[in-house]
């Protein structure tokens, strides 16, 4: 028989622990989740005689807000938005690939990283500043500000070391201009970006172009400057950055409206609409100006327009339809095409062409000199041995 059973939460694991006694030994239960302590109904079926402790009153879970320094790691990660961060890394990569400088690995390393801890800091300031609004809004209320896994004084010491980690690396091993625009898009994203999203639909805009800016870093890290191919890829970026949060927000908008946030999704419907049409088509029209800057061969504007005009087209859909869905087709696609659009840019790069090309004319001149000189050398033998038969006979 059982004389009882009592909950309580272990003091060593934190998990939840169900105590009783029989006649004959103790019983003990442990749940694999710290959330499984619930309420008397959830285990009244189970087990009988349930009642709670005193120091575990009945709510709807028990959640351990502390958090070790083995789940640290995993924390940071979250508070960075690792996703996205990788994302805004691989975006500067591409435009290092891109800028028609001498590849090295160090440089690319060391860029990756100093863009890496600005993109994470930026993140972690985002997410300080909208513990109150994310916990309203169903697509991050798990996040570990708003479950309290980590403190606020916590993010802001990660955040601040990572930024300016971020920034004097990206000036001592890479290039100062480089961390200039990691710098300038760090503010621009948390003192501009993130306050505006309350007030005005504009932050969009303002947010795409802290997207636009890391292939154009990418390029700042090879180069030094930044010519015409950086701003290209700047521009592209701009749009793709429309098409794609324009289509999120679009089968978010609830969720936002419930954060507070204004996007033009729920304030102006239509400019939604018609802004990720358009910038989708603008894309096309920016893949043709590659090859005319010589960024690109001729081959990137035809490869890349299937690709343009299949974005187009989805986004045509969006903008007649006004759903849900087709918001989503567009959004997934563009989770496609800009990786897709990167590997063709790198593929018919105009500098990487040219370089074959004149390693070829090399080969060809070098030929051409050997088959001359031994040539040469041929008629040389020729002459000598007339020469001698003509000496030969006067004798």
């Amino acid at each position: 028989m059982t004389s009882g059973w009592t909950v309580v939460a272990c003091p060593l694991c934190r998990r939840s622990v169900v105590w009783g006694r029989t006649l004959e030994r103790k019983a003990r239960f442990t749940w694999t989740s710290s959330k499984s302590l619930s309420t008397k109904s959830r285990y009244a079926g189970a087990i009988p005689n349930i009642k709670l402790t005193e120091d575990d009153p009945e709510k709807d879970h028990i959640d351990d807000k502390r958090t070790s320094v083995w789940m640290l790691p995993k924390m940071y990660l979250q508070l960075s938005k690792y996703r996205l961060t990788g994302l805004v890394v691989l975006t500067a990569m591409a435009g290092y690939a891109m800028a028609p400088g001498t590849l090295s690995m160090d440089t690319l390393l060391w860029l990756s990283l100093g863009t890496g801890l600005c993109a994470g800091s930026a993140n972690a300031i985002n997410q300080i500043l909208e513990v109150p609004y994310d916990a309203k809004m169903g697509r991050t209320k798990n996040r570990v500000l708003v479950r309290e896994r980590i403190s606020i004084p916590h993010a802001v010491t990660f955040a601040a070391a990572s930024g300016l980690g971020g920034v004097t690396l990206l000036a001592c091993l890479v290039n100062p201009l480089t961390a200039v625009l990691g710098g300038f898009n760090l503010l621009l994203y948390t003192a501009v970006y993130t306050p505006l999203k309350r007030y005005t639909i504009a932050n969009t805009w303002i947010g795409s172009i802290v997207g636009a800016i890391p292939p154009m870093m990418g390029w700042a890290g090879s180069m030094g400057n930044l010519e015409i191919g950086a701003w290209l890829l700047g521009g592209m970026l701009f749009s793709w950055q429309l098409v794609h949060f324009h289509s999120l927000s679009w089968s978010l908008k609830g969720d936002y409206g419930r954060g507070g946030y204004k996007m033009a999704s729920s304030i102006d419907p239509s400019l939604c609409r018609r802004s990720t049409l358009r910038h989708s088509l603008a894309l096309i029209p920016l893949c043709t100006l590659a090859p005319l800057l010589d960024v690109t061969t001729w081959w990137f504007a035809v490869d890349s327009l299937p690709l343009n005009c299949w974005l187009a087209w989805k986004s045509w859909q969006f903008y007649r339809s006004s759903d849900s869905k087709s918001a989503r087709r567009v959004f997934h696609l563009s989770l496609f095409y800009l990786p897709a659009l990167m590997c063709l840019m790198i593929i018919n790069k105009k500098s990487l062409h040219s370089h074959d090309s004149d390693e070829d004319k090399e080969h060809e001149e070098d030929h051409e000199n050997s088959t001359v000189e031994s040539h040469g050398i041929g008629s040389g033998l020729v002459q000598v041995m007339v020469v001698e038969d003509h000496g030969g006979t006067n004798c």
